[in-house]
């Protein structure tokens, strides 16, 4: 029976390994291409991010890879009778399932880890990469389009030419932060890039300007001019940071929200101690219930994706829980038959479900303590059915 068991185990590893490689490699290329067409990055970048890119992948490549993996494996040895040789020389169905148990608990504990540790370590190494070469993609840029976007980067910039790092006859667009457009135009300027505090310097000499909707024009000799880098991985957000970290924002969530309700009790009693109810309509007493609604609406996203975070990560689990015995039931070596039957209905039910609790979650309708396990729990009560099943033929 141990021989039998290690031989389920060695098969599950097998084809495990080649179906993850080849699933990691495909979402890798789409992924990292695509980022690369969107960033303006080069080969070399490319490159250095792939390494990063893989690990937050994983997280979602390894509980589809897993269910086929099952039904490889298990549709094969049923559609070989293995099964029912098995069953005949007395060993119990679950000695065949228990190996895909075991494999799918390491990897979901495997995927909590990647989740709370990997991911933030790679998107800040891809942030950093991306940052080292953000002065590259601007030159080059500019080198070749005689451009800058300013969606894009926040400026923009228009050039005759770069010699170096200098810009010949740039006209610069770009709003400072008093709010009103500004134009220049310079016979040069030369760029710097301050990576630690995420700055463009541009250094301008004789260069004339004027704001948007006045016919008055300046003139200054020099100028240096400071201008934040774009972020490149920002709309990731608490997904990026560690478990740890999570917590901590929490905490400091929590505890501005619990301030602003202090201040604006005391203001409220101060206001009423001296009957100027015109302050329930003044900014101050607004801006009160602003905080207090933007930290709430940070804590809702916080506690959310600390929830969801573990849910997500044991679906493997459940996903290996259901697509064994249903596998075995199916007893067809067209794996991509019981694969198909098996992962349509948790993708039209499992994640439209986790999505719509995650949805509600985040806007205060449900608590995600228990929310977050709803999807989990239907996998769970369709895989009883399917071992009940298996366990009684």
């Amino acid at each position: 029976m141990r021989q039998l068991e290690r031989y389920v185990m060695m098969e599950l590893l097998r084809v495990f390994g080649a179906l993850i490689t080849i699933s990691t490699l495909l979402l890798v290329f789409v992924g990292v291409f695509g980022e690369a067409r969107r960033f303006d990055l080069g080969i070399w970048q490319i490159l250095q991010i792939m390494p990063f890119v893989i690990p937050s992948l994983m997280p979602y490549t390894i509980p589809a890879t897993l269910l086929l993996t099952v039904c490889v494996v298990y549709g094969r040895m049923a559609g070989d009778n293995e099964i029912i040789a098995a069953r005949a020389a007395g060993i119990h169905i679950m000695h065949l399932m228990w190996p895909s148990f075991f494999l799918a608990g390491v990897f979901s504990v495997a995927a909590l880890f990647l989740t709370d540790q990997i991911i933030p370590w790679a998107f800040g190494n891809i942030e950093r990469i991306v940052a080292l070469a953000m002065e590259d993609i601007f030159l080059d840029k500019l080198r070749t389009e005689n451009q800058i976007n300013g969606k894009e980067y926040g400026i923009t910039i228009n050039v005759t030419g770069v010699r170096g790092r200098t810009l010949i006859h740039p006209t610069i667009r770009y709003t400072p932060r008093d709010g009103k457009p500004l134009t220049m135009q310079a016979s040069e300027a030369h760029i710097e890039f301050d990576q630690r505090k995420q700055l463009v310097w541009l250094t301008i000499q004789g260069m004339q300007g004027n704001f948007a909707g006045k016919n008055q024009t300046f003139y200054l000799d020099y100028d240096r001019i400071p201008h934040p880098l774009p972020k490149r991985t920002g709309s990731a957000g608490s997904r990026v940071l560690r478990t740890q970290d999570l917590m901590v924002e929490l905490e400091s969530q929590l505890k501005r929200k619990a301030t602003a309700r202090q201040r604006q009790a005391v203001d409220v009693a101060f206001s009423l101690a001296r009957g100027d109810f015109d302050y329930f309509k003044s900014p101050r007493f607004m801006d009160h219930r602003y905080v207090e609604a933007s930290a709430s609406d940070l804590i809702r996203g916080l506690r959310t994706e600390y929830y969801n975070r573990f849910s997500l990560s044991v679906s493997s689990f459940f996903f290996v829980l259901l697509g064994s015995p249903f596998a075995i039931l199916m007893a067809k070596k067209q794996f991509l038959t019981s694969f198909l039957f098996c992962f349509l209905p948790i993708l039209t039910v499992y994640y439209p479900i986790s999505m719509m609790t995650q949805n509600l979650s985040k806007s205060g309708q449900i608590d995600p303590q228990w929310s977050a396990w709803i999807a989990d729990a239907a996998l769970l009560m369709a895989a009883s059915f399917y071992i009940r099943r298996v366990l009684k033929n």
